[in-house]
Order: structure tokens, then sequence, then C-alpha cells
């Protein structure tokens, strides 16, 4: 099977202007970007077929090497109908957007700026943990002499664990 590098490095800068105009704040330009994105995505299922081959009816006298593939067809028709779906969700909102604001730039709310103010140094997420305290990690140190995180305690039980499970009861 041979490549296609002209259908490879237009599918490359599709995805490439795509993604860069996603990150953008405009409605707009994240439409174009999703659209852009769907049809490198159509190119990539397109190069995925193979060879162009005969249809794939069913004949004893062709041998099966000669047929197309269909599976990527019905891959690129299906990726159609969800990026038209996606355009027309994405078109309603710039629509609606406009009508509310004439503007489609998407603003910084106080969410955003709470975030973006917050410190970077999370206690609970960035907090060094020396050894495995997890009850189900096997340690062979007695609890007493384990190096444990100032913060956290383990919950001793009140129960001693029997050598055998209960019977069960008999419901005759």
């Amino acid at each position: 099977m041979s490549i296609n590098m002209t259908l490879l490095l237009v599918m490359g800068v599709l995805y490439a202007i795509g993604i860069y105009l996603l990150l953008e704040r405009s409605l707009t330009r994240v439409l174009l970007g999703l659209m852009l994105l769907a049809n490198a995505t159509n190119i990539l299922l397109l190069t995925t077929g193979g060879y162009a081959g005969l249809a794939p009816i069913f004949n004893k006298n062709i041998p099966a090497t000669e047929f197309n593939d269909p599976l990527p067809q019905a891959f690129i028709l299906t990726s159609i109908v969800i990026s038209f779906a996606v355009t027309a969700f994405m078109l309603s909102l710039i629509y609606r957007s406009w009508l509310l604001s004439h503007a489609d730039v998407i603003q910084d709310d106080r969410e955003d700026l709470r975030v973006a103010k917050q410190d970077l140094y999370d206690v609970e997420e960035d907090s060094e943990i020396a050894i495995e305290i997890s009850d189900f990690h096997e340690n062979d140190q007695p609890l007493e002499s384990r190096e444990m995180i100032p913060e956290v305690t383990l919950k001793k039980s009140t129960t001693t664990p029997s050598a055998h499970p209960p019977a069960p009861k008999d419901l005759s």
C-alpha cells in the first residue's frame, strides 16, 4: 500500500490550523477550527481506506483483495453527519451570543478570574507521600515504625479478625 503524501500533508495542516483556531476566544474561530478538524479527520479516514478498488458487491469470480473496504466510507459518512450537527449547534450558540451581547468573543467571568488568582500550591494535591499507607498495601513494618504523613492517621479496628469467616445460616 502506498501512502499519498499530499493527503497526509493537507491533513496535518488542517489539524494544526484547526487546533490553533480552537484555542481562540472568538466563537466564530472556534467553529472554523471544529470544521477544519472534521475535514482533517475525514481525510485521515480516507487515507486509511487503502487503494481504490471495486465496489464491495460479492462475485465468485473476483478475488477478495480487489474489493474496496466499505468501513472507512461508513466512518466518513458518520463523521460528516456528526460534524454537521456540531456545526449547527455552534451556529446557534454564535447567533444567540450575537443577539444578547453583539459580540462572539467569550469574556472572562468571575470564576475564571478567581481561578487565575489562585495559589499554584494545593495542600491536598501537592503534598508529598513518603510511603504507601493504604490498608490494601502490604507493609511488613510494624505500625509504630512506619513513616507516616503528619496529617494522616490510621484507623485502628475495634474487632479482631477471625481466622474463619462465619458459617452461612440455614434458611430452611
